[in-house]
């Protein structure tokens, strides 16, 4: 079997394939390209009566704005190639959705199943102190997030360490994002990265120049998905794909195997009999494969949902599917990416299809620095303007509405239905901004090309206007 190429060389190919379609100079795209800052560290945490060395990383991969941003990733495959891989994504990424922020992005090296959740905290605290001390956090330095193996409570605990730390700081809730909506987190952020997937699917699902060339009708409704991965992303994408868009996913692959409905798999269902079980084998009406199998089943949209070079050189002849969504970051290998876009597959990148969890942490972070939740000031007013509208208009119709359509008319905007909406403009306004790119530049035969251009355009941009690069 020929070695596959690492999702570093990846990322690096893909950078070097657009970089190569731009005319800036050589100098800049180097510079854009490397790595500003890598912390690696090896810090001591103490179990019981023994000590353990705990591995971790953290990379600032861009400078040309900051606060630098991006999650901490826990896994024992963590190595300082990947997380200075997956922050270079985190730089293109926010450049390419507005998010002023350059990238970044951290690595714990543990297997998250090893450990207690005391352990847990612990190793999570003293990452923490790691970077207090070398300045690698704080809300105009460098804001982490979570990334796959953390979550919510790893949040609370980074605030947590870092508040004792920096007592008194006025911003300090804006140091890291993803917390708990009770602290200081926001509505809407544990499913802005699946919501987003399907703003942006949905958002090419809607162009007719597109779907023709692959054979689909315009809209989601009825299309048939399968899921790589049931995490956060995952769920989240299938559920409001299915409540929201019409769409039937068909089948789902965990660690402990792949199953298939032909006729549709309930996500909220499988959600519950996955927590209940342990995993999703044996769901009722459902047949199962391999874990593997996942990448053959013919459907309308693959989604990657799990971890980075899922879809290789190996198995990319067996998809049969017409579009490959990348939810999760570099789940398709360059060499996978090049057999695909042979077979006439359309691949939605994942530095622009994922950003919806980078578009709502900006929102916390903007949320934490001004000391008020979106909608508070505005929801009551809004409310009040809209029903003396709806007032004025049955009066001058002699209509009559029911108390349930009063309602809907005049409702106000929560924090939730402005976060959706700020998303829903982010994602739908980038990927016109790189349909552009793909229709017009010559030689751009990709969306992912497409993308690296325009988020090297932006980037390019600001490092220009700084002066570095006159």
């Amino acid at each position: 079997m020929n070695k596959q190429a690492s999702f570093f060389e990846s990322v690096s190919r893909n950078f070097d394939k657009a970089a190569a379609l731009t005319k800036y100079p050589a100098g800049l795209l180097e510079q854009i390209k490397v790595s500003n800052a890598v912390y690696k560290m090896q810090f001591p945490v103490k179990f019981g009566n023994k000590y353990e060395v705990i591995e971790a990383f953290r990379v600032q991969h861009s400078h040309h704005r900051l606060p630098t941003k991006g999650g901490i990733r826990f896994s024992h495959l963590v190595d300082q190639h990947e997380v200075e891989a997956l922050a270079a994504l985190m730089t293109y990424k926010c450049a390419l959705v507005d998010v002023p922020f350059g990238g970044a992005k951290g690595g714990v090296k543990i297997s998250t199943r090893k450990y207690t959740v005391d352990q847990l905290e612990k190793i999570t605290r003293r990452y923490t102190v790691e970077l207090v001390r070398k300045n690698f956090i704080g809300p105009g330095i460098d804001v982490p997030a979570p990334d796959y193996g953390t979550g919510p409570r790893e949040m609370a605990w980074i605030l947590d360490t870092y508040q004792q730390l920096k007592n008194g700081e006025l911003d300090s809730a804006a140091c890291v994002t993803g917390k708990p909506t009770n602290t200081s987190g926001i509505k809407g952020r544990t499913e802005a990265t699946g919501r987003g997937v399907f703003y942006g699917l949905r958002e090419f699902l809607s162009l007719k120049d597109e779907t023709k060339a692959i054979g689909l009708d315009v809209g989601m409704e009825g299309k048939t998905m399968v899921i790589q991965g049931l995490g956060n992303v995952g769920s989240y994408t299938g559920l409001i794909s299915i409540e929201e868009g019409g769409a039937k996913v068909i089948g789902v692959s965990e660690i402990d195997g792949t199953i298939y409905n032909k006729d549709g798999i309930d996500i909220a269902k499988l959600l519950k009999y996955k927590a209940a079980n342990g995993g999703i084998l044996g769901f009722p009406d459902s047949t199962a494969m391999d874990r593997d199998d996942w990448v053959s089943i013919e459907c309308d949209i693959l989604v990657p949902a799990a971890l980075e070079s899922q879809i290789h050189k190996n198995n990319a002849k067996k998809i049969k599917a017409k579009i490959i969504c990348e939810a999760a970051n570099g789940p398709v290998t360059a060499d996978a990416e090049d057999i695909l876009l042979k077979m006439g597959v359309v691949v939605l990148p994942d530095m622009y299809l994922n950003a919806g969890g980078v578009t709502v942490s900006y929102f916390e972070w903007l949320k934490n620095l001004s000391h008020i939740r979106f909608g508070r000031m505005e929801k009551r007013f809004d409310q009040n303007a809209y029903s003396n509208l709806v007032d004025l208009v049955l009066k001058m119709t002699g209509k009559t509405i029911s108390q349930k359509e009063r309602t809907f008319l005049t409702k106000g905007a929560d924090e939730v239905d402005l976060v959706r909406s700020g998303l829903e403009e982010t994602m739908i306004t980038a990927f016109h901004q790189i349909r552009d790119n793909y229709k017009r530049k010559k030689n751009v035969h990709d969306y992912r090309t497409a993308a690296f251009i325009t988020a090297l355009d932006k980037v390019a941009s600001d490092y220009m206007t700084l002066g570095i690069f006159p």
